[in-house]
C-alpha cells in the first residue's frame, strides 16, 4: 500500500472508549484496506505513559502497553512524529481530560488533524473555541466531534448541513442524555422508588461512579451549549439554565459514598413529581435551545407518553429540531445515546471522513506548507 494512503493515528486514552475504538479499527482493518486506507496506530498513551510502536500496535497491544510504555509530555509524541517524519496524522482524544484539551493547538500547530470525543474543548470559554478554530484554519486542519452530543447518532452533521445550507433552525430540543433518559424511562413506567432505579442504571454502568455528575444536568448543558455554538451563537456557559435533579438537601459537601448512603431520601420528592402526573403523561429531563431568543436551558418536564420524548425506550436519545421549512413537524433524531460501542464508531466514523479527505487531497505535503504559511499570515 502506497505511503500517501497511510494514515497515522496516535490515541489519548485507553479507557473504555479508547480500548473499544483500539478493536473496532483492528476488525476493521481488512475492509479499509480493500478501499485504500490503511490505519496505523502509532502511539497510545493513559493520563501518564505511552507506548510507541513505529509498525503499528498489534493485537497484544495491552501487555504491550503494561510492560513498555514509558512517561511522557506532548512534546515528546510531537518530537517522536518529526523525528521520523511521518504525514497523515490524525490525534484522537478519547479522554474526558479539562487538561489534555491545552494540547491541541501544539498538535495542530505540528500537522495533526484532531478527532475527539470529549467534550471540554468546544465547552470553554468562546475566546479558545474561536481560537482553536482559527488555528485550524490557519494550519488547514480537520477536527471532527461528532460524538460529542449524540455518541453515535448523527447530530451535529445533521444540523451543521442544515444551518449551511441556509435552513433556519428556529429550536433544538430532547433527552440528550442516554443515563438520564434510562432514568427516567423506568421511573415512569415502574412502581419503583427513584433510588432503585439509579441503583439500576449504576448496575448497567450507565451512571458516574458519583451520580450527582449525572444529575446535575451540566452534561446535557454542555450538549446544549456545542449546539448552540454549531448555529454561530456567541455563548458560554453560564449563560445555560440548569435544573439540577439533586435536592438542595443533598448537594452539599458530601462525599460520594455519603450522597449514596442517603440517596433514599430522593424517593419521596420524585414521587410526589411523578404522583402529580396525569395518567397520558411521563417525567422527562430535556435540553432546550430557542435559537430565534437565544435561550439555553436543562429542565425536568412532563411530556405526553405518544410524543417523540414521551415514547422513548431503554436508555435511548432523541433530538427534535425545529425548523421554518418543516413547520410544526421537527426533524428526529433518536438512538442509542450512550455506550462505549456506539461512541467509539462515532469516532471511528469522524477518523475515516478525515482519511478520506487526506487521501483525496490534490495539493502535495510542500504545497500545503506554502498555502498554510500564506494563509496564517493573512489571519494574523
Amino acid at each position: 500500500m502506497s505511503a500517501n494512503k497511510t494514515i497515522h493515528l496516535v490515541i489519548f486514552g485507553i479507557g473504555n472508549v479508547g480500548s473499544t475504538l483500539i478493536h473496532q479499527i483492528q476488525q476493521a482493518k481488512p475492509v479499509l484496506s480493500e478501499k485504500g486506507i490503511d490505519l496505523n496506530i502509532l502511539i497510545i498513551t493513559n493520563s501518564k505513559h505511552a507506548f510507541y510502536k513505529k509498525e503499528g500496535i498489534s493485537a497484544t497491544w495491552e501487555i504491550d502497553f503494561k510492560q513498555f510504555s514509558v512517561p511522557y509530555q506532548i512534546e515528546d509524541i510531537i518530537a517522536f512524529v518529526k523525528e521520523q517524519n511521518y504525514q497523515n496524522l490524525i490525534a484522537i482524544d478519547a479522554t474526558a481530560s479539562r487538561d489534555f484539551v491545552e494540547n491541541y493547538i501544539p498538535l495542530i500547530e505540528n500537522g495533526f488533524h484532531l478527532v475527539s470525543a470529549n467534550k471540554i474543548a468546544n465547552t470553554l470559554k468562546y475566546k479558545f473555541y474561536e481560537n482553536l478554530r482559527w488555528t485550524l484554519k490557519a494550519h488547514r486542519k480537520k477536527f471532527l466531534y461528532e460524538t460529542n452530543v449524540g455518541a453515535g447518532l448523527p447530530v451535529i452533521d445533521t444540523i451543521r448541513n442544515l444551518y449551511y445550507s441556509g435552513e433556519k433552525i428556529l429550536k433544538i430540543r430532547g433527552v440528550f442524555s442516554g443515563s438520564l433518559s434510562y432514568l427516567f424511562n423506568i421511573y415512569s413506567e415502574e412502581n419503583i422508588a427513584f433510588s432503585k432505579v439509579l441503583r439500576k442504571a449504576e448496575k448497567l454502568g450507565y451512571t458516574e461512579p458519583d451520580f450527582r455528575e449525572d444529575l446535575s444536568g451540566n452534561d446535557v448543558a454542555r450538549k446544549l451549549l456545542i449546539l448552540a455554538r454549531e448555529l454561530n451563537l456567541k455563548v458560554e456557559f453560564s449563560d445555560v439554565k440548569i435544573q439540577s435533579l439533586v435536592p438542595k438537601f443533598l448537594n452539599g459537601k458530601l462525599t460520594t459514598e455519603q450522597f449514596k448512603q442517603r440517596l433514599h431520601e430522593m424517593d419521596v420528592p420524585y414521587f410526589r413529581k411523578k404522583d402529580a402526573l396525569s395518567k397520558d403523561k411521563v417525567l422527562r429531563y430535556v435540553g432546550e435551545l430557542d435559537v430565534e431568543q437565544k435561550t439555553l436551558e436543562v429542565k425536568l418536564v412532563s411530556e405526553t407518553k405518544n410524543s417523540a420524548l414521551g415514547q422513548l425506550k431503554g436508555a435511548d436519545s432523541v433530538f427534535e429540531i425545529f425548523t421554518e421549512s418543516y413547520g410544526n413537524l421537527p426533524l428526529v433524531i433518536q438512538g442509542a445515546g450512550a455506550g462505549n460501542a456506539v461512541t467509539a464508531r462515532g469516532v471511528l466514523s469522524d477518523i475515516l471522513i478525515i482519511a478520506n479527505g487526506i487521501i483525496s487531497s490534490q495539493f502535495t505535503p510542500n504545497e500545503k506548507e506554502v498555502f498554510v504559511e500564506s494563509e496564517y499570515s493573512e489571519i494574523k
